[in-house]
């Protein structure tokens, strides 16, 4: 999910805001066909194009949520072959970063 951030006051060093929710963020399922699923050279295929666009992006696997452009948080999903994933956007780009990660993951990670 998008989540929108209001800051509300600032007062003695302290940020008060309220955070919502936007349903407004585009979503692709995609399955992750080669055998050794998204280990460390794929993941970093997955994150540098992922790092190409100013939207957030996340990948999804169950219901496990991390920061697509962060190896760490892809690494820690433990994303094996076979596997459903979900990648969603929200931003000025999101459409085409999903579509581009989607095709990057159909092709086994090879641009």
């Amino acid at each position: 999910m998008w989540y929108n951030i209001l800051v509300t006051k600032v007062y003695k060093s302290v940020i008060y805001f309220f955070i919502w929710e936007n349903d407004f963020m585009y979503t692709k399922d995609v399955e992750v066909k080669n055998q050794v699923g998204l280990h460390a050279r794929p993941a970093t295929f997955f994150i540098q194009k992922a790092n190409e666009f100013k939207s957030s992006i996340w990948l999804e696997k169950d219901e496990k949520k991390a920061n697509a452009k962060s190896l760490l948080g892809v690494l820690s999903l433990g994303i094996m072959g076979d596997t459903e994933i979900r990648i969603t956007a929200g931003g000025v780009d999101e459409e085409q970063a999903v579509n581009a990660l989607v095709a990057l993951v159909e092709n086994g990670f090879v641009d």
